[in-house]
């Protein structure tokens, strides 16, 4: 049987102990605040969240470059998947794919397929914890890519921003707007969906955000069926301990896992995000 590596970017905020589990290799995103330069998560979560606060311009991120992909190809498996970050909010699939070319030039025995997940965070997390599931099973490469595929529309995510500070720095809102929402404790609730984040509704306070975050989510979910539940959250965690305790109650998911928001999506959701996707096992 062959074993088949599988690869994705520091973007799916999947936490160490499932990427040791399942030796996935992690591909780093850059991050920068003005000249200095960071790999995603080599810069801890309490020092960057603080540091971008302190900033008065939002930290700028970056894809791989080809040659981290082409380091990472080159590893003793004959078979790799990779899963990206969205096409739509991100050039990394492209760079996953040229570094592929790149590769296979001068390795014919491999062969390597990439897919856009349409996703990020905690919905591509769910999808790489599934393909390493696939593959841990005995299915073979075309079975496992046909699979998550099939699945990437499947993946609900939602999310509830503590603050539009970011999205003001970043220029995305208008910055009058942005304060007035702020002053009066209104979260923005985001979904992503078409590999897109939208805005999709608003509530005041962060219990009745994460309410509306969680109903949204319950909306998607059958009685009768079992599913994989993920929560991130931006250096929050005591908030996601108390998204999963309400939502245990709620529904028996088959695993429920939790990990931090790291710098790349972290840039975009701010301090105190919750971000919460669920998909059906299979």
């Amino acid at each position: 049987m062959k074993k088949i590596k599988i690869i994705t970017d520091s973007s799916c905020d999947l936490n160490k102990e499932l990427v040791q589990k399942y030796n996935i290799e992690i591909v780093k995103l850059n991050v920068s605040f003005g000249e200095e330069t960071y790999a995603d998560g080599d810069m801890d979560s309490d020092t960057f969240y603080n540091r971008m606060a302190s900033s008065k311009e939002l930290p700028k991120t970056s894809c791989p470059s080809p040659e981290r992909f082409v380091n990472v190809y080159d590893c003793e498996e004959d078979e790799i998947l990779v899963l990206t970050l969205s096409s739509k909010l991100s050039a990394t699939y492209s760079t996953a794919v040229l570094a592929k070319n790149m590769f296979e030039e001068d390795n014919t025995d491999k062969r390597i397929e990439v897919i856009d997940t349409a996703n990020g965070s905690v919905g591509q997390g769910l999808l790489v914890i599934k393909a390493a599931q696939l593959a841990d099973e005995g299915k073979n490469l075309d079975e496992i890519v046909n699979t998550i595929e099939s699945l990437k529309e499947k993946v609900t995510f939602y999310g509830s921003l503590e603050t539009l500070e970011n999205a003001i720095k970043g220029g995305r809102v208008n910055p009058l707007a942005g304060k007035l929402i702020n002053a009066l404790n209104f979260k923005v609730i985001i979904q992503v969906i078409d590999g897109i984040v939208k805005p999709v509704d608003k509530a005041r306070g962060d219990s009745n955000s994460i309410k509306k975050v969680i109903e949204n989510i319950y909306k998607n979910i059958s009685s009768e069926k079992k599913y994989s539940l993920a929560i991130g959250h931006s250096n929050c965690k005591e908030k996601a301990l108390k998204v999963k305790e309400i939502m245990s109650k709620e529904h028996d998911f088959k695993d429920i896992t939790i990990s931090s928001v790291g710098s790349v999506m972290g840039t975009y959701t701010s301090k105190g995000a919750i971000l919460i996707g669920i998909l059906e096992t299979v």
